[in-house]
């Protein structure tokens, strides 16, 4: 990438800003922190929320394409609309990234990750992020942090809405909501689809893999409250997304169909003053079914939930004592030696506050049926300077599990002739194992919130997917280290919203020197926008460094910056028209490749180019 482009980046993010009329909610409530609500300017932890006024002001179709534009996270996809994406926060892998739906888990255990290119953000009413490790709250896999999705919630009186979207690659996106609530119950229903003819999976220009790529998405999200006591509230909550993407050719044809699912039900209870009690059981899926010329394959995994949290007051600070547990359990026509697993977590954490101090301990001990026991901490400390600044450090400890297919993948043939080739899961392999060290600066006035954030995390028994040999399996080799530098800003600069992130960061292989696969070592995002009373436009730049796309760093891939731009006018108090222009230089670009040191003319997974959606929302009051 151009050098200019970053150093623009970090320019906009520490111009000293002028006095401005819009104000920053400084009372907004983080709830993926701690895991209980807390108020974000007392935090002790590098996060940022997307709010659902940045979702529909963003009015993009995809939820990879709206983290893209965050602190920290780098993505990566094997083609078109809906196909697997990699989220990777702060250069770690996708599998060391935790991803919540209203508290509950939701991934493959045996992929080991969750399919966020499939999750429509329609029905989202916000989505919190957590950088760092947070294995002492939330268990295995957040290594790098974690993501919680909170869907659409009743509120207020009742209330009706719905778009229908246009855009580039006859995609087509309609979406229906009602919610609303009285003194004791609320609710809300949604329901989402998008279809597309989107773009061949890998950039040829003739041949079979030319041939467009179709997707289609159908989500339901539906939950209930109701409060059958004073203090005492009941709930249930359904979300469903269904996906169903084509992606061979007339010849051989190829497709995947996919389900995500969750089903839950919470009790929330006060008992006294001091003591809140909240109980989460419930259930996840993720079904993948693939068929092509050579055959059909179906991954099914269940994760069963019981999350018991209990937030006491005491001492003049707040204790968090949980249990939580997941049992997983993969149904499959490939012949898993081991098809199931269970983990039994229990974790304590105390948060402090005195005067300008915050002090902030926690503890989990987790009893793995496949690995045995695991125990991680974290520690953080907080001082405000006065009014505006406030200083924090932290350290703490996370891991990431084996997944199905590492452990327990059946000895496969693979072989063509006078290339012999096989593949197997190992069995002895180790968890993932990490370190981390951060501290930030932050200066907060109402009008402008700016942040300095420095990390090292250092991950042991690093887990790789293939050893390069004929008898193939994943091994743990070695060490990997990951230093960082994260300046955010947001605010507004006379009428001008501005919001801006820049990432400097190392990540590499220990044992080679070699920077990790489809990590860049700068990446970033800048968005202006202004209100022209019934009018609202916006401009965006999301820029990365290069990247190699093998442990080696052989195969690289070029860096980019995409320009996009957005539109909303309200015609009246029930209806508005949204309209988004991205890639507006159709710039060619491509986040991974199918390229190897061999086989260097292989092509690229595609990406789109210059796309237009536009939408007409009615939600009158």
């Amino acid at each position: 990438m151009k050098r200019f482009t970053i150093t623009s980046l970090i320019g906009l993010a520490f111009t000293t800003p002028t006095f401005a009329a819009e104000t920053i909610n400084l009372d907004e409530i983080v709830v993926v922190a701690n895991r209980i609500p807390q108020s974000r300017d007392s935090l002790i932890g590098d996060v940022s929320v997307i709010s659902r006024e940045d979702i529909e002001r963003a009015g993009q179709s995809t939820l990879t394409e709206l983290l893209s534009t965050q602190p920290g996270i780098e993505i990566d996809s094997s083609g078109s609309i809906g196909s697997d994406a990699n989220v990777r926060i702060r250069g770690n892998n996708a599998q060391s990234t935790v991803v919540l739906i209203d508290g509950m888990r939701v991934s493959s255990a045996t992929a080991g990750k969750t399919n966020l290119s499939q999750i429509l953000p329609d029905q989202i009413d916000h989505i919190e992020i957590l950088r760092g490790p947070a294995s002492s709250l939330y268990g295995a896999d957040a290594i790098g942090g974690v993501i919680q999705i909170f869907t659409l919630k009743g509120k207020g009186e009742p209330k009706v809405s719905v778009s229908a979207g246009l855009g580039s690659h006859n995609l087509r996106d309609v979406t229906a909501t009602v919610s609303g609530s009285n003194e004791k119950t609320s609710g809300a229903f949604g329901v989402s689809s998008l279809t597309t003819n989107s773009i061949s999976r890998l950039r040829v220009n003739s041949g079979f893999d030319s041939e467009n790529d179709p997707f289609r998405n159908l989500s339901v999200n539906a939950n209930v409250n109701h409060t059958i006591a004073d203090d005492h509230e009941i709930g249930a909550h359904i979300y469903i997304s269904q996906a169903h993407l084509e992606t061979g050719n007339r010849n051989l044809p190829s497709s995947t169909q996919s389900l995500q699912q969750i089903f839950s039900v919470t009790s929330k209870n006060k008992i006294s003053n001091s003591w809140l009690s909240n109980l989460t059981i419930g259930e996840s899926t993720d079904n993948q079914k693939f068929e092509d010329a050579y055959g059909k394959s179906a991954y099914r995994t269940n994760q069963r939930q019981i999350y018991w949290e209990n937030d006491l007051k005491v001492a003049g600070g707040r204790l968090l004592l949980a249990f939580d547990q997941i049992a997983d359990k993969v149904k499959s026509d490939i012949n898993f030696s081991n098809k199931s697993r269970s983990n039994n977590g229990y974790l304590a954490s105390y948060i402090l506050e005195q005067g300008a101090h915050a002090y902030k301990f926690g503890l989990r001990r987790d009893e793995n049926s496949q690995f045995g026991g695991y125990t991680t901490g974290n520690v953080g400390y907080g001082y405000k300077i006065n009014s505006n600044w406030r200083t924090t450090a932290s350290y703490g400890t996370a891991y990431r599990a084996p997944t199905f297919n590492d452990l327990y993948y059946p000895l496969s043939d693979y072989s063509s002739p006078g290339f012999p080739y096989t593949y197997e899961g190992n069995k002895n392999l180790k968890p993932e194992n990490s370190t981390n060290k951060e501290i930030s600066l932050t200066y907060d006035q109402g009008h402008h919130r700016l942040s300095a954030t420095a990390y090292q995390n250092k991950v042991n028994n690093l887990i790789v997917g293939t050893n390069g040999t004929s008898v193939d399996a994943p091994s743990n080799v070695g060490k990997a280290s990951i230093m960082g530098l994260t300046l955010a800003y947001e605010g507004w600069v006379e009428n001008f919203h501005v919001r801006t992130s820049v990432d400097l960061q190392d990540p590499k292989n220990d044992d080679t020197n070699k920077v990790l696969a489809r990590r860049s070592k700068q990446h970033g995002s800048f968005f202006i926008g202004q209100n022209l009373g019934k009018l609202e436009i916006g401009s965006e730049v999301v820029a990365s460094g290069k990247r190699y796309n093998d442990p080696d760093n052989e195969i690289k891939l070029a860096g980019y910056a995409l320009f996009n731009m957005s539109a909303k006018y309200k015609l009246d108090d029930s209806w508005s028209i949204n309209a988004r222009i991205n890639n507006l230089f159709d710039r060619k670009y491509a986040l991974a490749t199918t390229a190897t040191a061999d086989y260097r003319f292989l092509p690229d997974y595609n990406t789109l180019g210059t796309n237009i959606f536009v939408s007409a929302r009615w939600s009158p009051k």
